[in-house]
């Protein structure tokens, strides 16, 4: 039952991933309710999900789509572990009809463990539509969640700093008999998130699965994330991507960034960016990421000037260039020469391993070229 649990679980943080009311209370019930059922059969697991982690209607569809892509067509088996499946399998998921008080179950097709791990690694600007679309929807379940940093505001403690105030006051309530000491700690909060994502032509193949992820870091972080895009100029985007689904999210972006596939000013782009933002506190003590090429088209001393600036305001930059990951690669390029000695952190970002790897960059993971800064 320890698997089972473990399983649900893991489920479960898949759901609230992608937006969905999975919170401890309804991970207990669901596991509760496995324990009147087989864990064996499909409908039973998919029932019992579905009852307690969907909150309202527009929960259903992004439960289903979290089921069929953590599942991969198996439910968790107690005492051992299944093999992930070498083809691609159906399972039938019962859904109730609109009327007639009867169920029809539909076949809903689901992507094997071993597809996604042959995704996870395919370069996207080599795939096709159907796997783009596969490879987007395994995007908006990635959880880029900031790294903690330590707040000056204190909050009770079981150990750690004295309470003095804590302490009188218990002191007095007891009339004056002192029952123990009080003590209080730093709380901890997420740092901000700063990603900037290029949109120039060269970008193209790239800019769509970059700005999805984005949006999953955008529904992660909340308002402690903040992105724009880059090319021929700076466009803020974060409102956009608040939206719940991705790809409504993702035409809003399009209709507000007015220079796609155009030309790359990185360091003007940049420039302007801590002029209007980041110098008055976005990017202060931010881990900032930078998804580009290096592609400069203007002047690459002033993107080399722009990124000490930015380095020395920040607590990590993370440079993400989907080339990197190409056999051979060496960042020759003006801009990325100039811009590679004031960067914490280069990745890639061409696939969605690579942006799994992004996302632990962003929680605070160590990498290769991981030289944190304390601030």
């Amino acid at each position: 039952m320890r698997d089972v649990t473990e399983t649900i679980i893991g489920f479960a943080r898949t759901v609230r991933a992608a937006g969905g009311p999975a919170d401890p209370e309804r991970v207990q019930t669901m596991v509760r309710a496995l324990d009147h059922l087989d864990v064996l059969d499909p409908a039973d697991v998919y029932w019992a999900g579905r009852f307690t982690l969907c909150a309202e209607p527009d929960d259903i569809a992004r439960y289903d789509r979290c089921f069929a892509a953590y599942f991969a067509g198996r439910t968790a088996r107690a005492g051992r572990r299944v093999p992930p499946p070498v083809v691609q399998r159906h399972m039938v998921v019962p859904t109730p009809r609109t009327s007639g008080g009867e169920e029809r179950p539909t076949d809903t097709e689901l992507t094997t463990a071993s597809d996604v791990e042959v995704l996870r690694h395919r370069d996207v600007a080599r795939l096709g539509a159907a796997e783009r679309a596969e490879v987007s929807r395994l995007i908006a379940l990635l959880t880029a969640s900031a790294e903690p940093r330590r707040s000056r505001r204190f909050s009770p403690a079981p150990s750690g700093r004295l309470d003095p105030a804590r302490t009188v006051r218990e002191v007095l309530r007891r009339g004056g008999e002192i029952s123990g000491l009080r003590h209080r700690a730093h709380r901890t909060r997420p740092r901000r998130v700063v990603l900037l994502v290029d949109v120039s032509g060269s970008m193209a193949p790239y800019a769509d699965a970059l700005l999805r992820f984005a949006h999953a870091a955008a529904r992660a972080g909340g308002r402690g994330v903040e992105v724009f895009s880059v090319g021929t100029r700076l466009t803020r985007v974060t409102r956009e991507l608040r939206h719940r689904d991705p790809d409504t999210a993702m035409t809003a972006v399009s209709a507000a960034i007015p220079d796609w596939s155009g030309g790359t000013r990185l360091g003007e782009e940049l420039k302007e960016f801590l002029d209007r933002f980041g110098q008055r506190g976005l990017a202060r003590g931010a881990v900032v990421v930078i998804a580009s090429d290096g592609w400069e088209r203007g002047d690459a001393a002033l993107l080399g000037v722009q990124m000490a600036r930015l380095h020395r305001l920040a607590h990590r930059v993370v440079w993400a260039n989907p080339h990197k990951a190409r056999p051979g690669y060496e960042p020759l390029t003006a801009g990325m020469a100039a811009a590679l000695p004031h960067i914490d952190d280069f990745t890639s970002g061409h696939s969605l391993g690579a942006l799994e790897d992004l996302a632990r960059l962003i929680s605070g993971g160590g990498g290769a070229h991981h030289a944190r800064r304390a601030r």
